[in-house]
């Protein structure tokens, strides 16, 4: 009997991710083989940019994945899947942004992301298993918004409380849930025990 390959967690950073003190960075320091999606040379809004950034990370991994993706990560992660496939055995898909609802101050407005080509949303179920982390109080997506959007893609939604955006702003750095939640995909960090103390 061969053994099921250990997959390769696939970081899918939002717009603003690439931070030294986001979540994601931490996570990926503690996982061992763990790739992030770089930012497009411009590091633009362009949607289809995004989407060839995971697509060629993708290309370069053999074997399965799990996709880790934040904010507008989360909605690159479901445009590259309308498009293309790779063996994924799971996704986490961490607070999306409701960008069909107008967004506050500071952020672009729906005509600038539909000229970006992130609208409309695709609301297909994804063709792999996925959970849906959401905030009860998250400024860029109301909670009702974000279980629609769990419910259309097949997802697994879970209530993570009131957790902002789950971003540095919001009081995270580091999001000592994940690695739990990727349990559920055969993941583990390399430091769980430090992670969940």
């Amino acid at each position: 009997m061969n053994p099921i390959p250990t997959p390769t967690v696939v970081l899918v950073p939002g717009l603003r991710d690439h931070v030294p003190d986001h979540w994601q960075t931490i996570l990926a320091a503690r996982i061992a083989g763990a790739v992030t999606v770089p930012p497009p040379p411009d590091d633009g809004l362009g949607r289809d940019a995004r989407v060839t950034a995971l697509n060629d990370t993708l290309s370069r991994i053999r074997g399965p994945v799990v996709l880790v993706a934040h904010s507008a990560g989360v909605l690159t992660t479901v445009h590259w899947a309308a498009r293309h496939r790779h063996p994924v055995r799971g996704a986490l898909l961490a607070t999306p942004p409701d960008f069909d609802t107008p967004l506050p101050d500071g952020h672009p407005g729906p005509e600038t992301l539909r000229e970006n080509g992130w609208l409309p949303v695709p609301r297909t179920p994804l063709p792999f298993p996925s959970i849906v982390a959401a905030s009860t109080n998250d400024p860029l997506a109301r909670p009702d918004r974000v279980a629609e959007l769990a419910r259309a893609w097949g997802s697994r939604l879970v209530d993570l409380g009131p957790v902002g955006h789950l971003n540095p702003a919001s009081g995270y750095g580091e999001w000592p849930q994940a690695p739990e939640l990727l349990h559920a995909f055969g993941c583990g960090t390399s430091a769980d025990t430090e992670v969940s103390a």
